[in-house]
């Protein structure tokens, strides 16, 4: 069977068109995504099938289905996982930095999809489809730390109303460029695709989401800082774009920033995660110790 979710406009969203309004309110779905939902008649207004550009009226309900996941083209990849926390419902696993987090074009294989096929065999849930079973929330190949894995669409589901409802904790640390003035502050600012690199993500007011980072300072180091940092939302690239806008670009980011000799990547890593749990409703927390590759960074900036 196909799960289902249900919701009634609210007045804030009257007007909206059904594909921003779905992928608002579903935070695993992209527009584009929503777009072929839409068009494959799996998203009813009022048990009526509507066009992508159909506006949306408060009380009305919006029906979306997904179909039952098509066989997996992912293939299961014997790769060791460490694994914080698992049960029937979920993992929470500690991703390496340099590991793909599902299939892509350029990443066919070694990505922690396949290493979960391997380990959980059909148990994950298909919401997200046959290229990303499971995955609940990404975090960049070269961003290191805790993500969480539904083994089934309930999980999957309550889950991601969690981090819509921003009552899902990710906290991240970073070494930053530069020395921030405050002690602490809050970033908001929507960021959306950039309208020229498609692939980069910018702040921007043009087809954006709202984006929300809080941050404290933890240590000054001359020209760079160590920030711990909360999300309130979690849109593509979120940290190491609202840092950069900001003037802080993530040390080692060759994208919004400039690479740093000696690390593979950004200095980034997502340390804590807390949710609660979808079947017995107790809230759980877990802590990652900051990697190796991050805390030689750290030694280095000490005796500099």
């Amino acid at each position: 069977m196909s799960e289902k979710l249900e919701f009634v406009v609210t007045q804030e969203w009257n007007g909206t068109r059904i594909d921003k309004y779905v992928s608002e309110n579903v935070s695993e779905l992209t527009r584009s995504a929503v777009q072929g939902l839409i068009q494959s008649g799996s998203v009813l207004v009022g048990g009526s099938t509507v066009a992508k550009s159909f506006k949306v009226e408060a009380g009305q309900t919006v029906e979306i289905s997904f179909a039952p996941p098509k066989p997996l083209d992912a293939l299961p990849e014997d790769i060791p996982l460490d694994i914080v926390y698992e049960d029937d419902d979920l993992l929470v696993v500690n991703k390496p930095q340099g590991m793909v987090v599902h299939p892509a074009h350029g990443n066919y294989s070694g990505t922690l999809v396949n290493a979960l096929l391997f380990h959980c065999g059909e148990s994950l849930s298909g919401i997200n489809g046959v290229i990303r079973p499971g995955i609940v929330h990404r975090i960049d190949k070269n961003t290191s730390g805790l993500l969480i894995v539904a083994k089934n669409d309930n999980a999957h589901l309550k889950l991601s109303e969690q981090i819509k409802a921003h009552s899902f904790t990710r906290e991240y640390e970073t070494i930053a460029v530069g020395a921030f003035k405050e002690p602490s502050g809050t970033i908001d600012a929507p960021i959306g695709r950039h309208h020229i690199d498609r692939k980069k993500m910018c702040v921007t007011q043009q087809n954006s989401k709202n984006a929300v980072t809080h941050y404290t300072v933890l240590k000054q180091y001359g020209g760079y800082t160590h920030v711990r940092l909360r999300l309130e939302t979690g849109r593509t690239h979120q940290i190491r774009v609202h840092l950069s806008y900001i003037g802080h670009p993530v040390l080692g980011d060759d994208v919004y920033g400039k690479a740093y000799k000696g690390l593979v990547g950004q200095c980034l890593h997502a340390r804590k995660i807390g949710f609660i749990h979808p079947s017995t409703g107790e809230y759980l927390e877990f802590t990652s110790e900051l990697p190796q590759y991050f805390q030689a960074v750290l030694r280095r900036l000490e005796k500099m």
